[in-house]
């Protein structure tokens, strides 16, 4: 007789089915595991039997095949511990027949036989309720997976001898209740920071259309405070976009207790990330950097200091907004739509006045931004020069306005843009930023003063082709900012001042 057992594998953020074929035969005593597992799931039979034998049952001496269908799908994970007990259980009776149809399994197991926690129970939630199917996962993972769907069954054991209780009718397992919200900690204020009015107005556009943003300047001139303070002008995550980041937290492991939290991402890795940290990857994929920061910000401080191989990895997701991860026998895609913040120094020296003034000349300055390439540069929107605060900004009594208005500015122009998007039947995200190019001229096209402008400026700037449409796309935001229903020559003009090198802005005006 063999037992089915239906469980998930991981492609991306998507759970896909796999059956779990569990044959107990006569014949010589084995344990054998097919259907391409890596090494964690190989190992699963020694978990399982240790399992087994803490809770009060033991294997046959009879050949036991596991077959993990489809066979050609890559397995892996400690998620497939679980389904294969209770398909062993199941086989030699331990638990009714027929009372794992229809169930979707997922769990890692300890020697003692409790249940442990596995990352990407809400992807596989989501997918169980899809095929109608009940869930059965670790008691720890059920907060999580219960918010897939108020309508989806979850049992959520601690043990497998909880669950075969539960099987057999003896003991009944409640629903777990979704986890509560997330705390969110305290955001930054932009009224703490003094001075740098520029570059407020630049992280206020850059918020209200998803625009990439390059702030550079000395050390200390509040770069970094200036990106931490980001977060609190964003509106917060809508229901779909909380979704999405909760299933690539989950698959993570990072979805603690079944938190959520409606604040958008903001992922700040080290400098010395390597490419698979940041894109992902590794032995066993997973989501890196820019993954987490789906629909929030990806913030990059001291950004030559960055490997470039690492950096320029960045390019293709910031135009598709994906992250490929290719293998010889399998492929992955995960959603990286995410708002790249990066900060520098003028020069290794630090480019400043006083102690940090550079001592080497021009050419340090162009060696050390010569380590971020140039296509990288033409995919972000925003570069702004930040000089260093004075004496006289910080004895200055603290701005009126604070993030609380400067938030409300950047939710009625996301509005605007939403309301626009549906209005011309676009698809996908409502940002200015993320504008298909087919559909530039038609929402972002400038007035007749506008247009000579940044035909001058293209040709004086010479403007790559990206380059001209994002200008375009900047100018627009400055418009939805103002209320302005066309794009005219001042919102143009100041989209080329952020565009523009410091030395060319003269250029551009």
């Amino acid at each position: 007789m063999v037992v089915w057992v239906s469980t998930v594998a991981f492609e991306g953020v998507e759970a896909r089915a796999v059956d779990v074929q569990v044959q107990v035969a006569p014949g010589m005593p084995g344990f054998a595991i097919v259907g391409l597992p890596d090494k964690a799931v190989s190992e699963a039979k020694e978990r399982v039997r240790s399992a087994l034998i803490a809770s009060g049952l033991s294997l046959p001496p009879r050949r036991i095949t596991i077959n993990l269908a489809p066979a050609d799908l890559p397995k892996e994970g400690s998620h497939f511990d679980l389904p294969i007990a209770l398909g062993l259980m199941a086989a030699i009776g331990a638990v009714p027949e027929g009372s794992l149809d229809g169930c979707t399994v997922l769990g890692e197991l300890a020697l003692d036989g409790t249940i442990a926690s596995v990352a990407g129970c809400l992807p596989a939630a989501v997918a169980a309720h899809a095929r109608g199917h009940m869930l059965i996962c670790p008691e720890a993972c059920g907060a999580e997976a219960a918010w897939a769907s108020a309508d989806l069954p979850i049992v959520a054991p601690r043990s497998l001898i909880q669950i075969a209780n539960h099987l057999k009718g003896v003991q009944v397992l409640a629903r777990p209740r979704p986890g509560l919200p997330e705390a969110d900690g305290p955001v930054g204020d932009l009224a703490e920071v003094r001075g740098q009015e520029t570059a407020k107005r630049a992280l206020e556009i850059a918020a209200a259309g998803g625009h990439n943003l390059l702030l550079s300047g000395p050390p200390g001139a509040g770069k970094s405070m200036l990106a931490s303070r980001l977060p609190g002008i964003l509106p917060p995550l809508e229901p779909r976009e909380l979704l999405e980041v909760a299933m690539i937290r989950s698959i993570a492991g990072e979805l603690a207790g079944g938190r959520l939290s409606d604040r958008r991402p903001f992922r700040a890795p080290h400098h010395s990330a390597s490419m698979a940290a940041l894109v992902g990857g590794g032995a066993r994929p997973r989501p890196g950097e820019i993954a987490l920061a789906h629909n929030g910000v990806l913030f990059l401080d001291e950004l030559p200091e960055f490997s470039a191989q690492a950096l320029d990895a960045l390019r293709q997701p910031l135009e598709s907004g994906e992250a490929v991860i290719a293998r010889a026998n399998h492929r992955l895609t995960y959603p990286a739509r995410f708002q790249l913040v990066a900060a520098m120094n003028p020069c290794r020296c630090g480019g400043g006045d006083g102690g940090h003034a550079c001592r080497r000349g021009p050419r340090c300055a162009a060696d050390y931004q010569a380590r971020v390439s140039g296509p990288l540069l033409d995919r972000i929107d925003l570069r702004l020069d930040v000089p260093s605060v004075t004496a006289t900004d910080l004895m200055a009594p603290p701005p009126l306005e604070g993030s609380a208005a400067v938030a409300a500015r950047v939710l009625d122009a996301r509005r605007r843009q939403h309301a626009r998007h549906a209005a011309l039947g676009l698809k996908g995200s409502t940002l200015n930023a993320h504008l298909p190019v087919t559909a530039v001229g038609a929402v972002a096209e400038p007035d007749v003063a506008g247009r000579a402008l940044l035909v001058d400026a293209a040709n004086g700037l010479r403007l790559s082709a990206r380059a001209y449409h994002r200008v375009l796309k900047t100018a627009r935001t400055i418009a939805d900012l103002d209320g302005a229903d066309s794009v005219g020559r001042i919102h143009v003009a100041e989209a080329l001042a952020y565009r523009a090198a410091p030395d060319r802005r003269a250029e551009a005006a």
